[in-house]
């Protein structure tokens, strides 16, 4: 008895580890950031419930969707390269625990799942939906053709924060798309991080990243450009929103820890990568949110 149940409950594991759903850490925080300037707003403009249940249970169900059909997109279309990586070889489409078919199965699932909830939020993000999909599918070709990957990583991620708004509000507006960019540049510049693990891999299987066209020096470089942009994006942001002085506090914290994983990270020293990548990101973009939402709720 205890078998049976263990086989299905070994099978969500497996997907949820194919698509790295720990890793959804990255761009939610900054999708409740969004959801949160969306409900204020709306509660600026009159409205006597701006907060509701369904519609954020609704956001979150649309992260979830998008992002594992995104990853599991990834595994699929890269499955020769990664069984060829040692790095990569023991990922569940290479080592055989998800077969390609499984995978590319779960990623058209997803697909419908995500613009079918799409299409119960609101007009604009059901058509917007497709443009969404359409990204965060393309990232995974453009490794084959453009060193640029990592900005269409950061362009998929950066939906986030305005896509929340964009499902509460229906509407544009200029402070999620500070956060976009924030996160579009922060997201880029810590993927030429992670990339630099893949630098001679990369060029001798004729894949394109900034590390494996320019070099580790240079693209650490590169990587810092696009954090401080990041940085000024947030700070931006500050004054676009007029928002609470406790905002300043989770504007240092992070801006602290983009200068820690450039720190760890060493041109000859790539042994704390992994830490950079997924520690110091993961805790900047929980903590900042965090920040973040009770400036909004402060100055609300």
């Amino acid at each position: 008895m205890s078998e049976v149940i263990s086989h299905p409950i070994r099978r969500i594991r497996d997907y949820l580890s194919l698509v790295k759903f720990s890793h959804t850490i990255f761009a939610l925080p900054f999708a409740l950031i969004g959801f949160t300037a969306g409900t204020l707003r709306l509660k600026a403009d009159g409205a006597e419930s701006p907060f509701s249940l369904v519609l954020f249970a609704k956001m979150l169900l649309c992260m979830v969707f998008a992002r594992s059909a995104a990853m599991a997109f990834n595994r699929y279309l890269d499955r020769r390269f990664d069984a060829l990586n040692p790095r990569t070889a023991k990922r569940e489409v290479p080592a055989g625990i998800i077969k390609p078919g499984q995978a590319l199965t779960f990623t058209v699932v997803n697909c419908i799942l995500f613009v079918s909830t799409t299409w119960f939020i609101n007009p604009a993000c059901f058509w917007l939906s497709f443009v969404a999909l359409f990204v965060v599918l393309f990232y995974s070709y453009t490794k084959r053709f453009t060193a640029l990957c990592h900005l269409v990583l950061g362009v998929g991620l950066s939906l986030s924060p305005i896509g929340a708004y964009l499902a509460v509000t229906g509407q544009f507006a200029l402070l999620p798309l500070m956060f976009s960019f924030s996160v579009l540049t922060w997201v880029a510049g810590f993927d030429i991080i992670y990339a630099l693990q893949d630098e001679v891999f990369d060029r001798a299987h004729s894949l394109h990243s900034i590390p494996a066209a320019i070099g580790t020096k240079n693209a650490l470089r590169v990587s810092t450009v696009l954090h401080v942009l990041s940085f000024c994006f947030v700070v931006g942001a500050a004054f676009v929103g007029a928002l609470h002085p406790v905002y300043w506090a989770g504007a240092v914290f992070y801006g602290f820890l983009l200068v820690y994983q450039h720190r760890l990270v060493k041109p000859d020293d790539l042994s704390k990568v992994g830490i950079a990548f997924a520690n110091t990101n993961g805790i900047a973009s929980v903590v900042f949110a965090l920040f973040t939402i009770v400036a909004l709720l402060l100055g609300a």
